[in-house]
């Protein structure tokens, strides 16, 4: 029937951030609540640096990894891991036909460029027609091409051989949000039934820090977990890769795959941020979620800390009186690929059968030994853009 509604699996989890790399790791890290965070490298700001990681292990040319920036390297890197845990590594029949979404920023900016360009336009007679040549003789076609976001699934289509349709969006939290949101509806639709959806985020960049601190966005040590920031609050940037394989139900049995857990809903918004406007956001989203969405559940928020939003979300939650936990506490903020990394926490606590132990200090969080179904993971912008999924236990 044109209306039947495909159901989406989870089949495969790729994650490295600052806790370490997979799911065991991650697992552990976030039951022991130790946040490893650089308040001194970026002093005033904080950091959540990547853990070590082997590039070898999933991009094995040392001239792909020369390539790719450090981002690049994350995402691709996660991206191996996922296909890895869906038992697709080296399936070019099925890699030859897998769709792709990347959430992603741009690249990073040539400091010793900046810093040529800048200290001779102070000097320069003709400021217009010094930048002119600089621009033009500095600045490598190659090098911007380096930085574009959609060199992520450039990249991933050359080392791991994924090469169907492709998109890439960028737009800070919400292109994470969208990119699962369409890689699900078109599941749902029929559209496709193999899906790689992810990206990543280099947080320890100078330009990063500097562009967030002019919006007041910035967290400055000391390090304080999400739900104590208050005012001025802020967010410590975190640097990850995180990938899913999302794949419809009967795709995945056909080939013998298990799944991690199911992808039942997929919603965004974009709140008028006035006084509130979060909450009426997040209730339209969740009030679009199935009746029985919050019987066993619990909510993995990717609040920032940014003011007034986190205060709001706060809010909201609190009136629905499920466990929260906000992992930006543990592995920092990372825009575009956070909303994908919290899916796969979510996941990871459903395979386990319990959510993970709390990381806060304010009372927010509290310890719960229930049994868990399902996961509703927040994502509210730190300036804009609202989403909510909705992953349960496939039994």
């Amino acid at each position: 029937m044109a209306d039947e509604r495909h159901e989406t699996w989870i089949t495969g989890i790729g994650i490295v951030s600052s806790l370490g790399e997979g799911e065991d790791a991650h697992w552990q890290r976030l039951n022991e609540c130790q946040p490893a965070y650089d308040a001194t490298s970026f002093a005033p700001y904080i950091v959540h640096p990547l853990a070590p990681i082997n590039l070898d292990k999933q991009i094995p040319k040392k001239g792909d990894q020369r390539q790719m920036e450090p981002w690049q390297r994350y995402g691709t890197y996660a991206a191996g891991l996922a296909l890895d845990s869906a038992g697709l590594k080296g399936n070019a029949e099925l890699l030859g036909r897998m769709d792709m979404i990347v959430a992603a920023g741009g690249g990073e900016r040539d400091f010793a460029v900046d810093d040529a360009v800048v200290t001779g336009l102070l000097k320069a007679e003709n400021k217009g027609k010094f930048l002119n040549e600089r621009l033009l003789s500095d600045l490598r076609p190659t090098l911007f091409l380096a930085q574009l976001s959609n060199l992520l699934a450039g990249s991933i289509s050359i080392v791991h051989g994924v090469i169907g349709s492709s998109r890439t969006f960028m737009g800070e939290e919400a292109s994470g949000v969208e990119g699962v949101r369409i890689a699900f509806a078109r599941i749902a639709a029929g559209q496709s039934d193999l899906a790689l959806v992810g990206g990543s985020m280099n947080a320890e960049r100078k330009d990063l820090l500097m562009l967030y601190e002019f919006g007041g966005y910035a967290l400055k040590d000391p390090f304080r977990p999400v739900w104590e920031r208050g005012e001025p609050g802020g967010f410590a940037l975190g640097s990850l890769g995180a990938f899913l394989v999302l794949e419809e139900r009967g795709h995945a049995e056909r080939r013998g795959a298990n799944p991690l857990a199911r992808l039942s809903a997929v919603s965004s918004a974009w709140a008028q941020r006035e006084a509130g406007g979060i909450g009426g956001a997040l209730g339209k989203l969740w009030g679009a979620l199935p009746a029985d969405a919050s019987t066993q559940a619990a909510v993995l928020s990717g609040a920032t800390g940014a003011v007034p939003a986190t205060a709001e979300e706060r809010e909201f939650l609190q009136a629905r009186g499920l466990p929260v936990r906000a992992t930006g506490t543990q592995i920092g903020h990372s825009m575009e690929p956070q909303f994908v990394m919290n899916i796969a926490l979510g996941a990871l606590a459903l395979t386990r059968g319990k959510l993970f132990a709390p990381c806060d200090g304010s009372g927010f969080e509290t310890p719960s030994e229930a049994a868990l179904d399902r996961v509703i993971v927040t994502s509210v912008g730190h300036f804009r853009g609202e989403g909510l999924a909705l992953v349960e236990a496939v039994r």
